[in-house]
């Protein structure tokens, strides 16, 4: 029978995954002396298939479905995602306890080590950028139709391999992991947001407990930043009015600033486009931050109403029958 004073962390087993929980355990370690924290890894559809395409086995809980399923049989106490990776509607029983604060957002070029062009767009023609997003694939076909976009998978390590051993000029990468995992010295861009927006929920960690578990409930809520909470609702509330289910190229960056009066101010960007990137949509709010989900909303309609509905419904078209 299970103690009071153990709790159990749920993660996958992969490096940067691994830096997450162990993060969070360090921190509620740190808070919480009394407890015996335990990190048990569990491996996930996402991490067991790695030989197709993420648009081929679809990414509705990819990363996060078997954990959720532990989580709810009561084998681990709460699990630790990195909140991109988590679905926009969780399973019946199961909710967000708490988001980190977030690390940088941005995307960066990681170039191949014998290319001495650092920038992105310094690229010769016809580059080949590699990336396993939908969402970078087409803002980087829209800024750069001629690049040739490989597609790739797997964990850092795994992709840093595939990058030295190939012929790509570089390859897309979220900032936030390749720094966490101290890779930063092969970062040759930093790519500003407003050139290539984020994922949605891109540098937080999203702490996962089950509904009416009050005693964990507490022990995670130490763990919250009230700005990127509020940020990241507002992405999660465009994302979930936009996505209806299928992949679609969606970016989003939503920051809690303070106004001339030294108000929170929450400001929202956001794009949908089509999968080659000739059709993009944009559009941005702002408003405040107690309304964060509303103003995601709200934007999504704004999209929706420019054509991205028109965009979405070719892609959802075009997508195989399950």
């Amino acid at each position: 029978m299970r103690t009071n004073n153990v709790v159990k962390i749920g993660t996958r087993g992969s490096e940067l995954a691994l830096w997450q929980a162990q993060w969070v355990q360090r921190v509620l370690g740190e808070r919480h002396p009394d407890l015996s924290l335990i990190i048990e890894i569990i491996k996930t559809k996402g991490d067991k298939i790695l030989d197709s395409p993420l648009t081929k086995i679809g990414d509705k809980g990819l990363f996060t479905r078997e954990i959720e399923q532990a989580l709810l049989s009561c084998e681990i106490d709460l699990a630790v995602h990195s909140l991109k990776d988590l679905p926009t509607e969780l399973p019946e029983g199961l909710t967000i306890g708490a988001v980190s604060e977030r690390e940088d957002v941005r995307d960066v070029f990681i170039p191949h080590p014998a290319n001495p062009r650092m920038k992105l767009l310094e690229q010769p023609p016809g580059a080949k950028i590699a990336t396993g997003s939908l969402r970078r694939r087409c803002q980087l076909l829209n800024l750069r139709p001629d690049f040739a976009i490989i597609d790739i998978r797997g964990n850092l390590n795994t992709r840093m391999n595939k990058l030295t051993e190939s012929d790509w000029a570089g390859m897309m990468l979220a900032r936030a992991g390749v720094v966490r995992l101290g890779w930063e010295a092969r970062i040759g861009e930093t790519v500003d947001a407003d050139v290539i927006l984020p994922a949605v929920g891109q540098g937080a960690l999203g702490v996962e407990i089950r509904k009416g578990d009050d005693r964990i409930l507490r022990l995670v809520s130490s763990l919250v930043d009230k700005r990127t909470e509020r940020a990241t609702a507002a992405e999660r509330a465009l994302l979930h009015r936009l996505e209806g289910g299928c992949q679609v190229p969606i970016g989003t960056y939503a920051r809690v600033t303070a106004d001339e009066d030294g108000k929170p101010h929450l400001l929202l960007d956001a794009m949908v486009g089509s999968l080659d990137g000739r059709s993009v949509v944009r559009g941005k709010t702002q408003g405040d931050p107690s309304r964060a989900e509303r103003l995601g909303v709200d934007l999504a309609e704004t999209l929706l109403a420019a054509g991205a509905d028109r965009i979405l419904s070719r892609i959802r078209s075009s997508e195989p029958n399950p």
